[in-house]
């Protein structure tokens, strides 16, 4: 092989293994952010400041270098940041929001202090076929339509868009939705309790609007909480969309194996 090859292949091994060498740190970082950043959401750490780079790297076997990259993934999400003279501390708080109990925001988050409602629009519109189709009315018949911007202690954590068919949605126009769940209210309506919900998660970019009333960066990540909600007769009531600002919760549950 001539000697101008040889050199050639050599450089490109030699930025092979340059490049694999900082894919794998990047990997270890993000492995290293998620075992950390449970402890920030759960309080893992006295006082809310996390140890030293150097202390952090000892316990995960890692080096002081990937323990910087993963605390600057965390620092971009916005739940740590780094004092001067201080060092690394936990900035942002998530709530927790569970998926294995069909509660109101209200009840869920009723131990991290008060949720109160902001209703931006409410009133009837003619059923989408999707809605008209999932509460089971006919296409175009009226539904009650209600916009709300939910805050926990006067922070924006969520916008929601929910369709109620109109003959329970009439009682709830002249109900206290500022300061009452929706399913509260459904229950007191209907003289029956809610029996079971679908729901679908994913994450979706904010929108323009979202994003403002959210206060949140345009384009950036929601959780995105589908849900259908049933009487416990079986009767579809309750349509909703809810964006969360996916900075303030976190969503859990606990499942079990069935085949």
């Amino acid at each position: 092989m001539p000697t101008e090859r040889i050199r050639e292949h050599a450089g490109q091994g030699a930025t092979t293994v340059a490049a694999r060498r900082r894919r794998l740190r990047a990997d270890q970082a993000r492995q290293l952010a998620d075992l950390l950043r449970r402890q920030v959401l759960t309080g893992g750490f006295p006082g809310g400041t996390l140890p030293h780079e150097t202390a952090i790297g000892a316990d995960y076997r890692t080096s002081r270098n990937t323990v910087r990259q993963a605390l600057d993934l965390l620092r971009a999400e916005g739940l740590v940041e780094r004092l001067p003279g201080v060092g690394t501390v936990v900035v942002a708080e998530k709530y927790p929001h569970g998926l294995d109990r069909l509660m109101g925001l209200a009840e869920t988050l009723r131990e991290h202090g008060r949720v109160s409602n902001e209703v931006r629009s409410a009133g009837p519109v003619a059923a989408p076929a999707p809605v008209a189709e999932r509460l089971r009315v006919p296409v175009g018949a009226d539904v009650l339509y209600i916009e709300r911007l939910r805050r926990l202690n006067g922070l924006p954590l969520s916008l929601d868009l929910t369709y109620i068919p109109l003959d329970l949605g009439t009682a709830l126009l002249g109900a206290d939705l500022e300061n009452t769940d929706v399913f509260r209210l459904l229950e007191a309506i209907t003289g029956q309790p809610l029996g079971h919900a679908e729901i679908t998660l994913e994450a979706v970019n904010a929108d323009a609007h979202s994003a403002t009333v959210l206060q949140a960066p345009r384009g950036s990540a929601v959780l995105m909480l589908e849900r259908l909600t049933h009487l416990a007769d079986g009767r579809p009531v309750d349509l909703e969309f809810i964006r969360f600002r996916g900075d303030r919760i976190t969503m859990s549950g606990l499942l079990r194996r069935s085949l």
